[in-house]
C-alpha cells in the first residue's frame, strides 16, 4: 500500500513539472512573437517560428500580445512588414469576417497600409 502511495505521488510530482515547463515556454515564445512583431522585425520573427516548429496559422488565436491577437498587434505597431507576413501565411477565411478591419477603424488605424493588404488577400 505504501509502495503505491509514493508511486502516485512521484508519478504526480513528475507530471506537474514537466507542464510547468511547456506553459513557461509557450509564455516565453509568446512574449518573443509579440516583441518580433511590435518591433517589426520579419527576419527574426520567422526564425523563431522556424526554430519553435511551429505555424502562425496554428498559434494565431492562441496568442494575445496586450490584449490584441497578432495581426492586431501589428496594426497597432505600424508594423507593416510582420503584419503583411502574418496576413499571407493566414487561411483567408480567418481574415474574410473582416473583424480585424473593423477593430483597426474602430480604434483610430484605418490609415494603416495593412488594412489594404488584408482587403486583398480576403477578398473584400
Amino acid at each position: 500500500m505504501k509502495l503505491t502511495t509514493v508511486l502516485v505521488s512521484a508519478s504526480l510530482c513528475i507530471a506537474s513539472l514537466s507542464f510547468s515547463h511547456n506553459a513557461n515556454a509557450d509564455a516565453q515564445l509568446a512574449a518573443s512573437l509579440c516583441e518580433y512583431v511590435a518591433a517589426d522585425d520579419k527576419s527574426r520573427l520567422r526564425k523563431k517560428l522556424k526554430s519553435s516548429r511551429v505555424k502562425i496559422r496554428n498559434i494565431y488565436d492562441a496568442i494575445l500580445c496586450n490584449g490584441n491577437n497578432l495581426l492586431r498587434h501589428a496594426i497597432a505597431s505600424n508594423a507593416a512588414g510582420t503584419g503583411e507576413y502574418i496576413v499571407k501565411n493566414l487561411p483567408k477565411k480567418v481574415l474574410k469576417d473582416g473583424a480585424d478591419i473593423s477593430w483597426a477603424e474602430g480604434n483610430g488605424h484605418s490609415g494603416s497600409p495593412l488594412i489594404a493588404v488584408i482587403k486583398a488577400r480576403a477578398g473584400l
